[in-house]
């Protein structure tokens, strides 16, 4: 998993209240198991119109928008089913930070496993950092994990909370095998012992 210490890039808005895993990532694509190739299915039905061309109006299919890697979100970001794909997808396009005032508690969870940092501010916070998103291309935001800061174009900065255990696992690029990974001595060790006082197992 990539480690994320600092992203400066464009921050994208999306000012839509509860939107869920399926908005995200449409049950039709979930037929994969890989990580990668999701990012063109991301909000499908709304970057799509019917006849399957591309929405010109949809944020992310604007010029201004089509790199960002930063999501200003409404509330409830990520409700729905529990699918795993909705954070791949979002990864797969570029997006490495969504902030909203809440989150679905396993979306929220998934995006740390993922390498995506969600950010839960206040109303009045996400109403600032909406309205610099809201810019085109000067929307960019600069998310200090290390600092725990948002900072916008304007020079303003926004202060945010995490799990320190969460924040370790992300800046050091962390994610469950990784973590595993690093008690590879001790487990080792373990194994090692074990076979040496049970050679007959």
């Amino acid at each position: 998993m990539d480690k994320f210490e600092t992203l400066t890039g464009v921050a994208a808005p999306l000012p839509i209240i509860n939107i869920d895993t399926d908005m995200i990532i449409p049950k039709q694509f979930l037929k994969t198991i890989k990580r990668t190739g999701l990012g063109s299915a991301l909000f499908h039905e709304m970057r799509t119109l019917d006849d399957g061309s591309e929405n010109p109006d949809f944020v992310l299919n604007t010029p201004a928008y089509r790199k960002a890697s930063i999501l200003v979100a409404g509330d409830n970001f990520g409700c729905g089913s529990s699918r795993e794909h909705a954070p791949w997808a979002l990864l797969d396009f570029g997006i490495r930070c969504v902030i909203s005032t809440s989150f679905a508690d396993i979306f929220y969870n998934n995006c740390f496993k993922n390498g995506i940092l969600p950010i839960v501010v206040s109303p009045e916070e996400l109403d600032k950092l909406m309205d610099d998103a809201q810019r085109g291309a000067n929307a960019t935001l600069t998310v200090d994990l290390e600092a725990q800061e948002i900072r916008g174009p304007d020079g303003g900065v926004v202060t945010f909370d995490i799990d320190p255990f969460r924040k370790h696992c992300l800046l050091n690029g962390l994610d469950d095998i990784g973590l595993t990974m690093e008690k590879a001595p001790a487990i080792d060790r373990f194994e090692k012992s074990a076979s040496e006082s049970r050679p007959w197992a």
